[in-house]
């Protein structure tokens, strides 16, 4: 069926001049019955004998080159350096061949720009790999000080310390997470996990991030299991945990952190609601708050905001099969549940 669409393809694209020939022919024809009555039918046969003969050798002609113009074309796009620019002209009607010149000279710049960022995003993310290396030299030495130097200093300056501390392992942590976002293989390992267990621990892990902001922590339902990836959870908890610290309202009173475990009969998979009684989010910003970079457009909520700690949740949650979803009123607090598939042992 291909040759059918080619011939097809090559009539409609040469129909003018195929008709050109036709209505030729026929005048002929109309001339050697005026002149020729006698030998009209032999003439008129040869003529079309002549007349299908003429266009099937042009249909072939014009097909074959198409071929050439495309293998050459083909060629061209691959690599659109000054050889294959030179050949795809030879094959190339002459009237073409300032537009083929002029679009690979644009190509050729466009590739120049493209290969110029490719270098310059690859000396950033070398540059951004070796910051977080350094980072850490500093960090651990904030540690080893806290550690065997806490008794120099003062209750208040020890927690405000640790808490810078820990705010900066996140950033490092998010940094190396959102830098392995482009990465082909990512080394998860799954397995079972006591949920609320899980989730105190994590509290204890960042307790000087919650003591700053003066959170309290309720826990609420069984301890259930699921089965997931350690790290990768510790990660969307620890970014949720640092999203309701950071937009917590100026002022508030007693903010409070909730982790409550509920078990859907219907769907058969457990579910982890994480609740705050901030300044939640406006029903306008609530569909976009996991967007890369979405800060909202009014509230509280957003004015710290970076747009990325949610995005990363959304891209961790999404590795580990876990569904999200948000709750919010504005003035009413935020909840995010962590919807966790169910695994056949």
């Amino acid at each position: 069926m291909k040759w059918i669409k080619q011939i097809y393809d090559c009539f409609l694209a040469y129909k003018l001049w195929f008709l050109m020939l036709i209505s030729t022919n026929l005048l002929f024809i109309f001339l050697a019955w005026l002149a020729y009555p006698e030998t009209f039918k032999v003439l008129v046969g040869l003529m079309i004998v002549f007349t299908l003969a003429m266009i099937s050798l042009s249909v072939f002609v014009i097909i074959r080159k198409q071929q050439i113009i495309e293998a050459a074309f083909q060629d061209f796009l691959l690599e659109a350096n000054e050889t294959n620019e030179e050949k795809l002209c030879r094959v190339s009607p002459k009237t073409h061949w300032s537009f083929i010149r002029r679009m690979g000279s644009v190509i050729r710049l466009n590739h120049a720009e493209l290969n110029r960022q490719v270098i310059e995003l690859a000396d950033y993310e070398n540059y951004i790999e070796g910051w977080v290396h350094e980072i850490k030299k500093p960090l651990s030495l904030m540690t080893l000080v806290l550690d065997n130097r806490s008794d120099e200093m003062s209750p208040l300056v020890r927690q405000r310390m640790l808490h810078i501390r820990d705010q900066m392992l996140g950033d490092v942590e998010r940094i190396l997470y959102f830098a392995r976002l482009g990465a082909a293989h990512k080394d998860y390992i799954f397995e079972s996990i006591n949920l609320l267990a899980f989730c105190k621990q994590t509290i204890e892990d960042h307790q000087t991030l919650l003591d700053e902001s003066g959170f309290q922590i309720q826990f609420i339902g069984e301890e259930m299991e699921i089965f997931s990836d350690r790290k990768g959870l510790a990660f969307i908890l620890e970014q949720i945990i640092a999203n309701s610290t950071k937009h917590v309202a100026h002022n508030q009173d007693f903010p409070i952190l909730k982790f409550e475990t509920v078990y859907d009969k219907v769907s058969g998979k457990t579910v982890l609601h994480i609740s705050d009684n901030g300044p939640g989010v406006s029903e306008e910003d609530l569909p976009f708050i996991f967007d890369k970079g979405f800060t909202g457009r009014r509230g509280t909520y957003t004015r710290q905001a970076t747009g990325m700690g949610l995005f990363l949740v959304s891209k961790m949650a999404y590795d580990l099969a876990i569904q999200l979803d948000a709750k919010s009123e504005l003035g009413s607090g935020l909840t995010i549940s962590l919807i966790f598939p169910h695994v056949k042992q």
